[in-house]
């Protein structure tokens, strides 16, 4: 399924807006900024009262002792408290007096005839001194104000989040507001596509199924691995139907508080209906929708309450609400049967990973805004990423893309598109690895092994590369080329996979006779294969067509806790002895193929230790016969 990268509006810088410190604080902020205001109007209040002079400030006392010696000229009293005085030498200085007290009585003097200096009063400038006195007496109560309307606002604010605590956070997107994705930008899923035009007509022309009494679906149940793209799908029926598009993720609804998860359904359903027509999509709605009384860890009152109340609204008293859901889940087995049912989900629409035809539209989805290479091969890409998703897909074109820009190339070519495939598949390279030559050539030895029988026999995909270069957990590998994807396997297909599987454990005991670790994933891999053929599909002569054992038990973080066993010890250890005697023919079968083909092993070691990599080609070449040509 192909992804684009959705429509985002810009970003806020919004960093601090949690922070608790004071420093990023906005109140907090705006409180030390009024302080400071506050402090700086009372220092320069403070100044502006006193009067400037470049004279000599001197006491009264020696104010008076002047007087006495008939120093002094003239004498101006300013205000009630400051004094400028002028000597007979011309000097000035300053004096300060309380307002209160006499200056003549200071000076000793009764009357101002017994001065023998000029006295000049004049009123004081006390405009300052008000204005001082005024802001000291109105700026506290102005914070004292200030303080109780952040009080109030704040209990305003909790009372409006305590009434709203029961709403419905879903995100609404219309037509008008950001481009829609449409059914043109979604490649990969014809059918479910086809499913879902249906849905687009419902909701555009309602009459037109209603006049032949037909039932407008109420929901759409999406049901695909992750990165199959269910949430692209739903947003391409909104853009296509033109109508409001709520989406929500079912771990929404579930809160600490019981009943907060029924309540944000009803007013999710609710303004969903004020809208009408309108599509609401719920993601991962296996958050809330599981069986109830599993009868596992307990019950969960919350969850409960919500998936009851999405039943009631979706096939309750109202039925001709022109609202459908779509919801999306990757663990269908787990919903509830409730929700399932004919007028709840009334459709399920199967979103799996794309073939081969569905992976070249994905990859040209992907790459139409990329320059490429004229050697690029979209379909060949598409043939070697069988099992790959539209999420797996867009990851391997951006990883292309960021290794075209890393060796400084203008377009992306086909190496850079094989090598993220690799690298996506099975890890980055670790060409700085270690490894000594012999552990080198047990390697080359057990990969040639792999090769030579994916050549060799029949029912198994052609080589496209083998390589002993290590990337990821893995020394080397082979990979094999997908001829077309199948849904179907036979008893033959299994037993020369198997063969193919042990072909490294029989390479080595062939060449070095000892066995190593390289082959543990391998025998892990052909042991599954062989206990599935007896147990599963019934491919085994002596136990017959029989299933054994079940993996219908309780499932736990979202595995089974294990396997029903529903047969006897007798049958369990004939599955044993048969699994056993699959494995031992298998690996009895590699052996005997290459013994017969350690001449093209020994060829192809050689080469592999010196070149390291060789593409299907090159590999063919050194076979020199067609494929399948033994058995």
């Amino acid at each position: 399924m192909s992804h684009l990268p959705p429509h985002e509006p810009p970003k806020r810088d919004n960093k601090h807006e949690d922070d608790p410190s004071p420093i990023h604080n906005p109140n907090a902020q705006r409180l030390w900024l009024l302080l400071g205001v506050i402090v700086l109007f009372f220092f320069f209040f403070m100044f502006i009262s006193r009067p400037t002079s470049s004279s000599n400030l001197i006491s009264l006392n020696e104010l008076a002792a002047q007087v006495q010696a008939g120093n002094v000229a003239s004498i101006t009293e300013r205000g009630g408290t400051d004094l400028f005085i002028v000597f007979d030498s011309g000097v000035s200085a300053t004096a300060y007096k309380s307002a209160f007290s006499d200056l003549l009585s200071i000076l000793g003097l009764e009357s101002v005839q017994e001065a023998n200096f000029q006295y000049i009063p004049q009123p004081g400038d006390n405009s300052s001194a008000l204005f001082l006195q005024i802001l000291i007496g109105v700026v506290p109560i102005l914070i004292i104000v200030w303080f109780l309307w952040r009080m109030m606002r704040s209990v305003r604010g909790s009372q409006d989040q305590a009434m709203s605590f029961g709403r419905s956070r879903a995100r609404v997107s219309r037509d008008m507001e950001r481009p829609q994705v449409t059914f043109a930008d979604v490649a990969g899923a014809d059918e479910a596509k086809e499913e879902l035009k249906e849905v687009v007509e419902f909701l555009k022309e309602p009459d037109k199924f209603l006049r032949l009494g037909a039932r407008v679906p109420k929901g759409v149940l999406m049901v695909g691995p992750p990165g199959t793209g269910k949430t692209l799908m739903a947003r391409a029926v909104a853009g296509e139907a033109g109508v409001p598009f709520f989406s929500i993720s079912g771990s929404e609804f579930v809160e600490m508080f019981v009943g907060v998860g029924a309540s944000r359904v009803r007013d999710l359903f609710e303004r969903a209906k004020a809208e009408a027509p309108a599509i609401i999509f719920v993601d991962e709605i296996d958050a809330v929708g599981r069986q109830r009384g599993a009868g596992l860890g307990g019950g969960h009152d919350e969850r409960e309450q919500t998936l009851n109340q999405i039943l009631v609204e979706m096939d309750g008293f109202e039925n001709d609400t022109n609202v459908i859901v779509i919801a999306a889940t990757n663990r269908p087995d787990i919903l509830d049967p409730a929700l399932l049912r004919p007028g709840r989900f009334d459709r399920k629409v199967i979103i799996d990973n794309p073939d081969v035809k569905g992976r070249e539209q994905i990859l040209a989805v992907h790459t139409r805004s990329k320059p490429l290479a004229a050697e690029v091969d979209i379909e060949a890409i598409a043939k070697i990423t069988a099992g790959f998703s539209g999420a797996d897909l867009e990851n391997l074109v951006n990883e292309a893309a960021i290794l075209a820009a890393r060796r400084g190339k203008t377009t992306i070519g086909m190496s850079e598109l094989q090598e993220s495939m690799e690298k996506v598949v099975m890890g980055p390279e670790r060409r700085s690895r270690v490894i000594s030559p012999e552990e080198k050539r047990k390697i080359a030895y057990h990969e040639a092994g792999h090769a030579i029988l994916f050549h060799v026999l029949e029912h198994t995909n052609p080589v496209h590369k083998i390589t002993i270069v290590s990337r990821g957990q893995a020394g080397g590998y082979v990979m094999p080329l997908r001829d077309a994807d199948t849904m179907l396997k036979s008893r033959e297909e299994f037993l020369d996979d198997m063969t193919v599987a042990m072909g490294g454990r029989a390479a080595e005991e062939i060449v070095f006779n000892q066995l190593t670790t390289g082959a543990s994933n391998d025998i892990m891999q052909a042991t599954r294969l062989a206990r599935a053929m007896v147990t599963q599909f019934g491919m085994s002569d002596k136990l017959g067509p029989r299933a054994y054992g079940s993996n219908n038990g309780p499932i736990f973080l979202g595995r089974e806790m294990g396997e029903m066993r529903d047969y006897s010890e007798y049958y369990a250890q004939a599955i044993d002895e048969e699994v056993r005697n699959l494995l031992q023919t298998a690996y009895q079968r590699a052996k005997n193929i290459l013994v017969e083909y350690r001449e093209k092993m020994e060829e192809l070691v050689a080469i592999l230790m010196e070149r390291e990599s060789l593409d299907g080609q090159e590999f063919a070449e050194i076979m020199g016969m067609s494929k399948g040509s033994a058995a």
